[in-house]
């Protein structure tokens, strides 16, 4: 990942409006060297992929969408060989450990909660960005793929 001072190009794709305003808002406190695109559908995100010149250095996308769902989204990403580099975030609200479980299995590189609090979200961006992925992801295990403060 990019250090904060550089752009990122961040892409989220949830279909909660307040949930991308937040984030948004909170992404931008962060670091305002930022490129995102926000999408609320899973096939508005995988056009996107198909037709990117130039891929985002991370996709937080959330699980609970309607009509494509955040695993099938998911699964999409990872059978095209054109994305299996990108960094992927799971963005939810869910904390079942089943949903951990196949995030993991079907190939994201980091689980994270949606927190309840904006000054959280703030943290969590700023550690999340900071990471390096390429140690994180090669040492990448269920202990410290869902990730909390």
């Amino acid at each position: 990942m990019k250090k904060l001072n550089e752009t990122y190009r961040i892409v989220l794709t949830d279909d909660d409006h307040d949930d991308c305003e937040i984030f948004k808002s909170a992404i931008e406190s962060v670091t305002n060297k930022i490129t995102l695109d926000i999408f609320h559908r899973g096939a508005d995100l995988l056009e996107y992929l198909g037709n990117a010149e130039e891929y985002p250095h991370l996709i937080f996308l959330d699980l609970n969408m309607p009509v494509m769902h955040g695993f099938e989204v998911l699964e999409a990403i990872r059978r095209d060989p054109r994305h299996a580099n990108l960094s992927i975030a799971i963005y939810s609200t869910s904390r079942y450990n089943k949903d951990v479980e196949e995030a993991l299995a079907k190939g994201a590189n980091i689980y994270l909660p949606k927190p309840n609090d904006y000054t959280e979200l703030q943290q969590v961006l700023t550690k999340v960005l900071e990471m390096n992925w390429a140690h994180h992801t090669h040492k990448l295990n269920k202990g410290n793929f869902c990730f909390t403060l």
